[in-house]
């Protein structure tokens, strides 16, 4: 019973120990391969140390065999910012996704006026990528944490705040803020201006003209509130004319600046006072030009439509006078042919009336000749019959009339008198004679003879 037991531990024992081998190489192989590649992200570069001492630049991605080394992953570009809500030297340049290298908050300035503000600013860093000045600055640095630290911060930190001396916050704020960020990031790329700064004592633009002192009229005298002191900066400048600069350290090393940016600047609250009061004062200025510029354009105004009008009643006097000068002329004219048609026609009638005279002087003595001839032919008619014709026809007349004159008498219906009376009493006999009578008279007054004579 002993001898089985015994031979069936002994294999067991065996099966044990060989596992357990195997277990130990394969540990040891995945530890091996642990400890031999990593996983090289796209954009970073890798410094890798081997376990025989040498070193490596890794750049390509992909799995890397470094056997039993170590590494560190650098940033191919690391960013430094200024901005609000950041935490002080909050660093996160390890991290996947992050968005920033470094962030810090506002940085805090002084411009050259001696006004305070904050500046919210970026630049970009891109590291070398070629093997020697990579592992350079690997070897100075160490680690991106180092770099931040030590070389861009400061260097982002400095050059802002020497940028901010370089230009005055009036002129900052009054059309230089293109000019300061185009220094700010020349600064950052090719380091730093060397500069002086100087009190300078500037004169006022306007002349005295009060009369403190009478004797001198409008030819005062300069005094002390004439002047201000302004501070200039100079640029400090080599033999041949070029400023002298203070190089950044990281340049050395292979780091180029990619961007700098200033994207926000906030001055101190008296000094938005400050300007706000100009602001002010200025646009009351610009209201009181347009002001100034809008009377004047009135009083042109004024002026042109005076000299409109002036012109306006000029041109209507010509016109009236061109007028009445036309119908002047035109009545002259119409006069000249009135009269010259007076003379034509007086010249007419004149032609006429000789005409006339000659016409008429002719039918007179056609007329002359007629009734002479008529007066000849009556005459020689009167001779031949004793002017029978005339006298009948006299006589003819004579006799209507009594006869017209009898018919119409007044007859009385009863006549008194005698046979024998001599009183006339209107009978048809005493009518009769009187109408012989009348005849008898007007014979005599046509001095015509009734008897009717015989040709011997």
């Amino acid at each position: 019973m002993t001898k089985l037991t015994d031979s069936i531990s002994a294999p067991s024992t065996g099966l044990i120990v060989k596992l357990t081998i195997a277990v130990v190489i394969i540990a040891a192989v995945i530890y091996t391969l642990t400890k031999s590649f990593f996983y090289a992200e796209p954009g970073y570069i890798y410094h890798v140390r081997t376990l025989t001492g040498s070193e490596e630049v890794v750049t390509e991605v992909g799995y890397k065999f470094y056997p039993f080394g170590r590494y560190n992953s650098w940033k191919r570009a690391m960013t430094v910012q200024a901005l609000s809500g950041s935490g002080i030297n909050a660093i996160n340049a390890e991290k996947e996704g992050a968005n920033t290298s470094a962030s810090l908050p506002p940085m805090s300035i002084m411009f050259l006026d001696q006004v305070d503000a904050h500046a919210e600013a970026t630049v970009r860093f891109s590291i070398p990528s070629d093997e020697e000045s990579f592992l350079d600055l690997a070897h100075e640095y160490r680690n991106p944490e180092n770099l931040l630290r030590t070389a861009l911060m400061p260097a982002f930190k400095e050059t802002l705040q020497a940028n901010a001396s370089l230009m005055a916050a009036e002129e900052y704020y009054g059309g230089g803020r293109t000019e300061f960020n185009s220094e700010f990031e020349n600064q950052m790329s090719n380091g730093i201006y060397l500069v002086k700064r100087e009190e300078v004592q500037v004169r006022g633009a306007k002349q005295a003209r009060s009369s403190a002192n009478a004797a001198l009229g409008t030819e005062q005298e300069q005094y002390g509130e004439d002047s201000k002191t302004v501070f200039v900066v100079q640029k400090v400048l080599d033999a041949n004319g070029q400023p002298l600069r203070k190089s950044q350290r990281f340049i050395d090393f292979g780091i180029t600046v990619v961007s700098a940016l200033v994207t926000d600047m906030q001055p101190n609250q008296k000094f938005i006072e400050r300007m706000q009061l100009k602001q002010k004062a200025s646009a009351d200025r610009a209201i009181a030009r347009e002001q100034r510029v809008q009377e004047e354009e009135q009083r042109l105004l004024a002026i042109a439509r005076g000299e409109r009008e002036v012109a306006e009643r000029q041109a209507k006097a010509k016109v009236e006078q061109i007028q009445k000068t036309t119908e002047a002329e035109t009545e002259k004219q119409l006069a000249i042919t009135g009269s010259e048609k007076l003379k034509e026609q007086a010249f007419i009638s004149k032609e006429t009336a000789q005409i006339n005279l000659e016409k008429a002087k002719i039918e007179a003595e056609t007329k002359r000749t007629l009734a002479d001839a008529e007066a000849y032919q009556k005459k020689v008619i009167l001779q031949a019959d004793n002017a029978l014709a005339q006298k009948l026809e006299a006589e003819v007349e004579i006799q209507k009339l009594w006869a017209d004159a009898f018919s119409k008498r007044k007859v009385p219906t009863t006549v008194f008198g005698g046979g024998g009376s001599s009183t006339p009493v209107g009978s048809d006999a005493e009518t009769k004679a009187f109408m012989q009578l009348l005849t008898i008279d007007a014979a005599k007054r046509l001095n015509y003879d009734r008897e009717l004579t015989q040709d011997k």
